[in-house]
């Protein structure tokens, strides 16, 4: 597929009409410029031609990400970028050209942030291995992965498949397009904000290496964005797996295995994707349950809201 010629295809009236009905279905906070969704329609329609102009002669400059906080079941924080409309608008755009793309390259077994796939499926792919007999899991934990990414390798990698200068030079420029925490401006020179539109996709493009490596070397696996876990024969055979995955991860990709929270285990002793695992000795097969800690975060919350 030529893909020399794609900012015309994410600036086509279709493509657009698409990204700002999507953009006001999401609804979602303000960023930086305090632009509610609800006004984006006006400002397109005075904008819009000066927007289209930018983007094709590489002056758009996207604003800072609206740094978010939201505090994670385990005590820790997760980071949210909440970009502008605009922004997210823009962003939505090209993620529609670009998606059907790489959805060709993209491993069957990576089921987060892509369509027509969910969490449901990972689990029962999961399954599947353990009653073929791949029941020792290698559960590698990402530490802080979406704000991690490095910015050259991930270009270099889009590079590959993508060969408009102009969209190649729109995604790094939201890449490099900085935080704003509180009212202090932060540069950011590595990860992709959780919260914009591109990132899933992103994510995806990066991780989608790991899956590639992993099916090289021949192993059971299933991915859900950043969450990987692969099914071995034997424990012997998963701590062998869990060092030299962990080293591609470090080395090649410029990502960092949290080694406190990785580990080897049979299926009774994995969380994942809010699913435990047992095994039916009546049925002779691992079977999957909510995790007893997704069951009671779900229960706090219902007390909460009632």
């Amino acid at each position: 597929m030529d893909t020399s010629s794609l900012m015309e295809q994410i600036l086509s009236s279709d493509n657009l009409n698409r990204a700002y009905l999507q953009v006001v279905r999401n609804k979602g906070a303000e960023g930086v410029d305090g632009m509610k969704y609800t006004e984006l329609k006006d400002h397109l329609e005075k904008n819009g031609d000066i927007i289209k102009d930018q983007l094709r002669t590489r002056k758009y400059k996207p604003q800072p990400v609206r740094r978010v906080e939201i505090p994670k079941p385990d005590g820790g924080i997760r980071n949210l970028g909440v970009p502008t409309v605009t922004d997210r608008f823009i962003q939505q755009a090209i993620a529609q050209v670009l998606t059907p793309i790489y959805e060709e390259q993209f491993h069957d077994h990576s089921y987060g942030f892509r369509p027509n796939r969910c969490a449901q499926q990972a689990i029962l792919t999961a399954l599947d291995m353990m009653n073929d007999g791949y029941d020792w899991i290698v559960d590698i934990d990402l530490e802080k992965f979406f704000d991690t990414v490095n910015h050259d390798k991930l270009m270099t990698i889009i590079g590959r498949t993508i060969k408009d200068g102009d969209v190649i030079s729109i995604v790094r420029k939201y890449l490099v397009s900085g935080i704003m925490i509180d009212d202090e401006y932060e540069d950011s020179i590595v990860g992709t904000p959780q919260g914009g539109n591109l990132s899933p996709l992103l994510a995806n493009i990066m991780l989608n290496e790991l899956d590639k490596e992993m099916e090289k070397r021949g192993l059971n696996f299933v991915r859900y964005a950043d969450d990987c876990i692969i099914m071995v024969g034997s424990e012997m055979s998963a701590n062998r797996v869990m060092r030299n995955i962990s080293r591609f991860i470090e080395e090649k990709l410029g990502l960092k295995v949290n080694m406190t929270k990785s580990k080897v285990d049979k299926p009774q002793g994995l969380k994942y994707l809010g699913f435990g695992f047992y095994f039916d000795s009546r049925a002779h097969q691992f079977k999957a349950k909510p995790h007893a800690k997704s069951v009671a975060k779900f229960k706090k919350r219902m007390k909460e809201l009632t």
